[in-house]
């Protein structure tokens, strides 16, 4: 299985080289133009119009196997054995759940030792209301 994945993954890269190689080495729409009126081109190994063919049906059969190759790498990836067969998820550690007998750290018990109102007030007040906003 292992030198099954490596060859996809060389057939996919050799590919994808060659697919930028001969799309780099095709001319673009604004080329055939030119080509019309007979600006060079015409003395090419493919002639006129059979290197335009030549080059987008094999740049067509790259794609087709480099797709064809992704399909295959991504199905493999995903499959998995019977020792494998639990996501990471189900493999994460489980914590124990926070109850009435167990405390956080840092916090108090707030069920053992409700909060309780000062009996005094704690900042001293001024005579003759002084200091408080006006009615």
């Amino acid at each position: 299985m292992n030198l099954l994945l490596n060859v996809l993954l060389v057939v996919q890269i050799l590919t994808a080289l060659a697919m930028i190689g001969l799309i780099l080495i095709q001319h673009g729409k604004g080329a055939d133009m030119g080509a019309a009126f007979g600006s060079g081109s015409s003395g090419s190994l493919f002639g006129a119009s059979g290197s335009a063919n030549f080059l987008s049906r094999s740049t067509s059969v790259l794609a087709a196997i480099f797709f064809a190759c992704t399909l295959a790498l991504a199905y493999f990836g995903n499959l998995r054995t019977s020792e494998e067969g639990i996501s990471v998820l189900e493999k994460a550690p489980v914590s124990a759940p926070v109850g009435a007998g167990s405390q956080i750290p840092g916090q108090s018990d707030s069920s053992a030792n409700p909060p309780t109102a000062p009996s005094q007030p704690t900042a001293p007040v001024a005579p003759n209301g002084a200091g408080q906003i006006p009615k």
